[in-house]
C-alpha cells in the first residue's frame, strides 16, 4: 500500500494510482495543469480509490457552476461507497455539505478535519477555498494558523500552505505580514499562483498600483501560461492597477488581449470580465458591445440558485447588454425559492437582491435609489463571497452614485472613507476633486441665490 506524499492518510493499493493522485493534488495546489484528468487516471487504475473520488468531488463542487455541481453529486455517491476510514468519512461529510450548498457547514466540518489531520493539504485547500467563497476573512487566516505549527519546511506542500496563509493574512487586514509571507512562499515555490495572488491583493488594498504592475510583469512567466487556471484572474489584477493609475486604454487592451482572449466560459473568469467592464464603464470608457458576449456566456451559469455572487456579476453583464429581463428572472428565482432549503438561498435574499437592484438603479441613473440600496448592502456583502478587492466595486459604485446624485454630504463622507484607506489612489484623488468641485458649485449656486434674493428685495422696495 502506497501513501500519498501530500495527504499522508490517503492510501492507495496501487502505486500508479497514488502517483496520479499526487499529480492531481500538485496541479490543484498550483492551479496549473489538469487535476481532473489526473484524478481520472488514478480512478482508472484503482476504481475504488476513495480519496481520488473525493478530490474530484471537491474540484467540481468548488467550481460555483450549475453543471459542475451536477457532476459532483454522482462523484460524491461513489466516494461514499468506497470510503472506509475515519479520514475518508470526514472528507465525505464535508463534501456532502458543500454539494448541498451549505458552505458554512462544510467549512466547519473541515475545521474539525484540519484539526484532526493538520497535514492533509487537500483538506486545507478545500477549506481555504470554501472560506473564500463565503468571505470569511477570519477563517481564511485562522484555518492555516491553527495547523502551521504542525508543518515543517521539509514537507511537500509547505510553500503552498504558507501561500494560503498569506492570503488569509491579507483578507484579515495584516498587510505587512501577508506580503512578507507571500513573497517567502513564491521564493520557495515560484509556481504558487495563490501566493503570488496574495501579494497582488496586498498591493491592491494599499493602493500601490505602480508596484503592482511591476510585480505582475517581473513574475509573468510564472503565472501567465496557458496551463495556468489562475492566469485570467491575475490579468484582472494587473488591469485594476492600470485602471487605478489612469491608464484606461491599457486596462481595456488587457481585457481584450488577455482576459477575454479565449472567450472563457468559466464562471470565475466571467466574474472578472463583468467586474472590469463595470469599472471601465464607471470611468467613462466606451466598452462597445463587449457586454454582449459576456452576457451570453453567463446564460450557462446564472441560474438564481447556486451562487449569488456569480448571479450579481451576471446581472452587470445583462444590464450592459440591454437584457434586463434576465435580471428580472434572477430576482424572481430568488423570491420564489424556499429560503429554508440551503445557505445560498439565504445569501440570495439578504444580499443578492439589494446588490442586483442597487446596480440596476445605478445603470438606470436612479442614483438616489442606488445609494439607498447599496449603502446598507455593503455591510453584509462580505457574507456571501469574494475578496475585499472584488467587493470594492460596491463602494466604488456607491461613491460614484453619490457624486452623480449631487448628494454632497454623502459623497464627501464616502470619498473621505476611501481616502483614509488608500490615500494615494489616483481614482480616490479624482473622487476628492469631484466632491470639492461639487461643493464649490453648490456654494456658488447658494451665493447666486442670495444675491438674486437681494436684488429682488431691492427692486421691490424701490418700486
Amino acid at each position: 500500500m502506497k501513501e500519498s506524499q501530500y495527504s499522508p492518510l490517503a492510501h492507495g493499493l496501487n502505486d500508479a494510482a497514488v502517483l496520479h493522485f499526487d499529480s492531481a493534488i500538485r496541479a490543484f495546489n498550483t492551479y496549473r495543469g489538469d487535476p481532473v484528468a489526473q484524478a481520472d487516471l488514478a480512478i482508472e487504475v484503482e476504481p475504488d480509490f476513495a480519496m481520488a473520488h473525493i478530490l474530484k468531488g471537491y474540484l467540481f463542487g468548488l467550481a460555483t457552476e450549475p453543471g459542475a455541481i451536477l457532476e459532483a453529486k454522482p462523484i460524491l455517491e461513489a466516494a461514499k461507497s468506497f470510503a472506509k476510514t475515519e479520514f475518508e468519512y470526514s472528507h465525505v461529510a464535508a463534501l456532502d455539505a458543500l454539494v448541498s450548498n451549505n458552505w458554512t457547514e462544510a467549512a466547519i466540518r473541515l475545521d474539525r478535519h484540519n484539526t484532526d489531520y493538520p497535514n492533509d493539504i487537500l483538506g486545507l485547500q478545500a477549506g481555504h477555498l470554501i472560506d473564500f467563497y463565503r468571505a470569511s476573512a477570519r477563517n481564511l487566516r485562522d484555518r492555516l494558523a491553527r495547523v502551521l505549527p504542525k508543518w515543517s519546511e521539509e514537507q511537500p506542500g509547505y510553500a503552498i500552505v504558507r501561500g494560503m496563509y498569506a492570503f488569509g493574512l491579507e483578507e484579515a487586514g495584516d498587510y505587512s505580514q501577508a506580503e512578507a509571507v507571500g513573497r517567502e512562499a513564491v521564493e520557495r515555490d515560484p509556481l504558487d499562483s495563490w501566493a503570488h495572488h496574495a501579494v497582488a491583493h496586498v498591493l491592491e488594498m494599499q493602493g500601490r498600483a505602480e508596484e503592482g504592475i511591476e510585480w505582475m510583469e517581473t513574475r509573468e512567466p510564472h503565472w501567465s501560461g496557458d496551463d495556468n487556471f489562475f492566469q485570467v484572474h491575475n490579468w484582472w489584477h494587473n488591469s485594476l492597477y492600470h485602471l487605478d493609475v489612469g491608464k484606461h486604454t491599457a486596462a481595456l487592451s488587457l481585457y481584450d488581449a488577455r482576459i477575454r482572449r479565449n472567450e472563457s466560459q468559466v464562471a470565475l473568469d466571467l466574474v472578472d470580465a463583468s467586474a472590469l467592464l463595470w469599472r471601465l464603464h464607471m470611468e467613462g470608457c466606451d466598452v462597445g458591445d463587449r457586454w454582449v458576449s459576456v452576457a451570453q456566456c453567463w446564460d450557462e451559469h446564472a441560474d438564481g440558485k447556486l451562487y449569488p455572487f456569480n448571479d450579481w456579476h451576471a446581472a452587470m453583464a445583462y444590464l450592459g447588454a440591454g437584457r434586463e429581463c434576465q435580471v428580472d428572472k434572477i430576482i424572481d428565482q430568488y423570491v420564489s425559492a424556499d429560503n429554508k432549503g440551503n445557505e445560498t438561498n439565504c445569501w440570495a435574499l439578504d444580499t443578492g437582491i439589494p446588490l442586483i437592484q442597487g446596480f440596476r438603479a445605478f445603470w438606470e441613473a436612479r442614483y438616489d435609489d442606488a445609494i439607498d440600496l447599496l449603502h446598507p448592502a455593503r455591510f453584509i456583502s462580505n457574507s456571501f463571497g469574494g475578496s475585499h478587492a472584488q467587493r470594492d466595486i460596491i463602494d466604488w459604485t456607491l461613491t460614484e452614485a453619490a457624486l452623480r446624485s449631487g448628494n454632497r454630504n454623502i459623497a464627501e463622507a464616502l470619498v473621505s472613507e476611501r481616502l483614509a484607506v488608500k490615500p494615494h489612489s489616483p481614482i480616490n484623488q479624482t473622487f476628492l476633486k469631484r466632491s470639492k468641485s461639487n461643493r464649490k458649485a453648490a456654494l456658488y449656486e447658494a451665493s447666486s441665490a442670495v444675491q438674486n434674493s437681494k436684488l429682488l428685495a431691492t427692486e421691490y422696495f424701490v418700486n
